[in-house]
């Protein structure tokens, strides 16, 4: 008997958001925040689950049964425990992943909502 593990789009985003929480708020959960780059971690975590073809839609994650018998027989483990380890790193790698390569688009969004002139000032005591 096979076992196939069914991860649904509010589990991943669940798992995503308990992750990042585990994360600074600046600059990880401030980058995050931006829908793109939160679509681009969920597409990271989706696009590399073992033993599913899925796509993202505008309305959501679609799962398909994989079409190949053999794909069933994935690098995911049976274990609870471990399936939701094995998650938990692949949204670790995509967080860092995403973070590399749009460092300047992250450093750009943060910075603009910074405004000099808006900022308090210390030396009122």
């Amino acid at each position: 008997m096979k076992t196939v593990a069914k991860l649904t789009q509010e589990y991943i985003i669940g798992e995503i958001e308990s992750v990042l929480d585990t994360y600074p708020y600046q600059p990880y959960q401030q980058a995050f925040a931006i829908p793109d780059l939160r679509q681009d971690l969920i597409s990271f975590v989706v696009n590399r689950l073992p033993g599913f073809d899925s796509q993202l839609s505008e309305y959501g994650i679609i799962f398909s049964e994989p079409v190949e018998e053999e794909s069933f027989n994935c690098k995911l483990s049976r274990n609870p425990l471990e399936q939701k380890l094995y998650l938990q790193n692949l949204i670790n790698q995509g967080i860092s992943s995403i973070i590399q390569q749009k460092a300047e688009l992250i450093s750009y969004h943060l910075h603009e909502e910074i405004q000099p002139g808006c900022q308090p000032s210390s030396w009122f005591g």
